[in-house]
């Protein structure tokens, strides 16, 4: 715990990818380096996640997998719109965008891009370079971790 009101000091990241199984890949990957990882399939449900929970530190990194903006059902334009508000609901949280291989980037502002294919341990580098862990990893909540 750190010192502030009794924040944990680890790195809570929000996942936003339509993905299952690599969105859970990815958060394991990451609560294995020591951050406080959840995920989500849209970015409407990310809207969800508080920027600050009991017992938990802040939202401190936004990963979004390019197919949430562009595969989003309520069309590109509504999911950069939904996007423009997770980013001022965690304000003090950066932005890494997953992006395709070949395809151009969506519009926006990003703090990192990593572009496919790339490794687990790419992202969880580049995690690291954007939200370094300070602290030990609190206990994930049940039934928050990641939906389905």
């Amino acid at each position: 715990m750190s010192e502030r009101a009794g924040e944990p000091e680890s790195a809570r990241v929000l996942i936003v990818s339509p993905a299952q199984w690599p969105r859970a890949l990815l958060r394991a990957e990451l609560e294995g380096a020591g951050y406080d990882a959840v995920g989500t399939r849209s970015l409407s449900a990310a809207l969800r996640y508080p920027p600050v929970e009991a017992l938990r530190g802040p939202v401190r990194l936004l990963i979004v997998e390019q197919g949430a903006v562009e595969g989003a059902e309520e069309g590109e334009q509504a999911a950069l719109e939904l996007l423009d508000r997770l980013r001022q609901m965690h304000r003090e949280a950066r932005v890494l965008l997953l992006a395709r291989g070949t395809a151009a980037l969506p519009p926006g502002t990003w703090d990192a891009v990593l572009r496919r294919p790339v490794s687990l341990g790419q992202v969880v580098a580049a995690v690291k370079e954007l939200a370094p862990v300070r602290g030990g990893l609190p206990p994930t909540p049940q039934g928050r971790a990641d939906e389905t």
